[in-house]
């Protein structure tokens, strides 16, 4: 087993020893000069982290259910956000739950099955928000550039074809991502310097040649990190031009209104995703800080940032709260 040390209490000794019996591969982890500092600051971060983590789901499920039941929002634009809501609420359940038991444990073990499962899952939830962002971009592209096109541009069909391209580049790439780490041997050290189990730090346990694995998780960062920010980068370039060619400034203030929220997302999960897996992992505290703002602070955002700066939104839970419920006579 693999253990998982503790995020932002770095100067935390985390003794290491193997179970006498191979077959179990268990990994033990005791705490040492904890004291009451040391449990103080540990319930601190629970809450903190706890906190955290109801708002990102309770803000996520409201999103969903705002777009899904008033009819105001039924476009393609709240499609999209429908499944990045429904994504960032999927993405923090498979990091927060996990954190939060370490933090209230002496023993901070993970199996090899869950932690493979976790990178899994984490790489598919990252590529497939890559995807979903990118799509989004897009949308909003030919909403403002080509506005008399918009609807048969993005039909049903279109949409649906491009959120399930979307799923799909995630799960292929978190699956054969995961299939290739599986090959490797792991018999020597076992300390995941991570809050979580994420494909950089633990290939660095691996005591086979982990080349193949790295070559592959470059490669498909930089396919899916580079070629989608390039398409993001496009996007926003043509809609900048088409809204600064724009006389009213009412036209213009709403465009950017839109959009730059969408940017703003964008490069926190950006910044911070490529940061993570473009570079070596080193188990750093700046390493561990750019983890938890792509997989914890990112999905908080999302629904705040969509919701705050978007006056449909706000309408529409504004109506939805007022509904009076229908008496059954």
């Amino acid at each position: 087993m693999f253990c998982a040390g503790s995020l932002l209490k770095l100067e935390t000794h985390l003794s290491l020893l193997f179970s006498s019996s191979p077959s179990q591969r268990k990994l033990e982890c005791s705490m040492e000069g904890g004291n009451t500092t040391t449990v103080t600051e540990f319930a601190v971060l629970f809450v903190t982290f706890l906190v955290v983590y109801l708002l990102t789901f309770t803000g996520n499920l409201l999103m969903l259910l705002v777009i899904s039941t008033d009819s105001h929002l039924h476009s393609p634009m709240y499609f999209f956000l429908s499944h990045l809501s429904f994504l960032d609420a999927f993405y923090s359940s498979i990091i927060v739950p996990k954190l939060l038991e370490h933090l209230l444990s002496n023993w901070k073990t993970v199996s090899l099955l869950e932690c493979f499962a976790q990178i899994s899952l984490v790489i598919f939830s990252a590529a497939t928000e890559a995807c979903l962002l990118s799509v989004m971009a897009y949308d909003r592209f030919q909403a403002v550039c080509h506005p008399l096109l918009y609807a048969v541009a993005m039909n049903r069909k279109v949409c649906t074809g491009l959120v399930g391209a979307s799923w799909a580049i995630g799960m292929g790439t978190g699956l054969v991502n995961t299939i290739l780490l599986a090959q490797h041997h792991f018999c020597g050290p076992n300390l995941v310097r991570s809050f979580a189990c994420e494909l950089p730090p633990v290939l660095l346990l691996a005591c086979s040649d982990p080349s193949v694995s790295i070559a592959f998780i470059l490669t498909s960062t930089a396919i899916l990190g580079f070629v989608t920010l390039v398409l993001l980068l496009g996007s926003y370039t043509c809609i900048i031009m088409t809204a600064l060619r724009i006389n009213s400034a009412t036209g213009r203030s709403k465009i950017f209104s839109t959009c730059s929220s969408h940017f703003l997302v964008v490069t926190i999960f950006y910044a911070s995703g490529l940061s993570r897996y473009m570079t070596p992992a080193s188990g750093s505290v700046l390493e561990q800080v750019l983890s938890v703002q792509y997989s914890v602070v990112t999905p908080l955002l999302n629904p705040l940032i969509y919701s705050l700066k978007n006056q449909e939104v706000k309408a529409a839970l504004r109506r939805m709260l007022t509904k009076k419920p229908r008496l059954s006579s």
